[in-house]
Parts: structure tokens; sequence; C-alpha cells
């Protein structure tokens, strides 16, 4: 994958209606007026991606208050999303995107280098995206762990 397929601060955040974990459509659409934080991680339930998304369910009251919110997008079917929120306790929506036009879209699906290995994958990758359906902040190929720390630092919440 090359870096022109990313997103960079100040282009328009690709729009997306996918499903939740309960089958109902959430589009970026609806999050205008509001910061929204969109994370893409590889699959639910994996142990990386486990601690990614408690750790953005332990710090989501704080985000809520610097009015930001948190949504997770994966290439897993809704019912492995409910499964995983529920197992989890997390709080925000988790949304589907098995053909990964999404993830395609964002610059989260693609060539990526897993031990020593080039593959195509989803690459663990965030964004802020402001009021107006801008990116602020895109960060790819990002640690699972300290991750959400590290974005609280850089945003200053």
């Amino acid at each position: 994958m090359t870096d022109n397929n990313r997103l960079a601060p100040g282009d328009t955040a690709p729009d997306f209606t996918l499903p939740d974990a309960d089958g109902n459509d959430v589009s970026l659409a609806d999050y205008r007026g509001r910061k929204v934080v969109v994370y893409f991680y590889p699959a639910a339930s994996t142990p990386g991606c486990t601690k990614q998304a408690c750790d953005f369910r332990d710090n989501l009251a704080e985000l809520n208050e610097a009015g930001i919110d948190v949504i997770g997008i994966s290439p897993d079917k809704p019912a492995k999303l409910a499964k995983f929120r529920d197992n989890e306790a997390l709080t925000f929506p988790l949304l589907s995107d098995p053909e990964k036009t999404t993830l395609t879209a964002w610059g989260a699906f693609g060539e990526k280098k897993m031990y020593g290995k080039t593959v195509q994958g989803v690459i663990r990758s965030t964004f802020l995206i402001d009021e107006t359906g801008k990116v602020e902040v895109a960060q790819y190929n990002v640690r699972a762990t300290g991750h959400v720390a590290k974005l609280r630092r850089d945003l200053s919440v």
C-alpha cells in the first residue's frame, strides 16, 4: 500500500453507512457537529484488539466529556461484534465492514508486514474527524497497547 491511498489531516473523511453489532445502520454523517474517533482493527476478540477496545471503553467518559465520540470498525460480522461487545462490556458502536469497502476507502486495508512477511490485511489505524467531517488526525500502524493513552495526550484530553 502506498501513502497515496492514505488519508491526511485536512482531507474529507470518506462517508460510510455500516451495520452495528445489532444490525442497525450507523453513518459517519450521524456524528456531524461532534468530533469522533474512528478506529479500524483486524478482528474482534483477539488479544490486541480486545486490549485496544477495552482502553477506548475505559477512557470513553473523558473522551465524551471532551466532545469526542468513538466508533470501532472491523471486517467482523455483526453477530461476532455483538458477542465481543457483550463479553467486554463495550459501550461505543462497533461497525461491520466485511466487504472492506470502508476499510479500503480510509487506507486501513492493504499490504502490511506481519511476522516479517508482507500480507494483505487490516492496518490498525485511528482517525479523529472534526465536527464538519474533516480528518484532524490520521494515524496508521498504531500499536494496540498504549495507543489510547497516547491519543489522549496528543489531543490533551
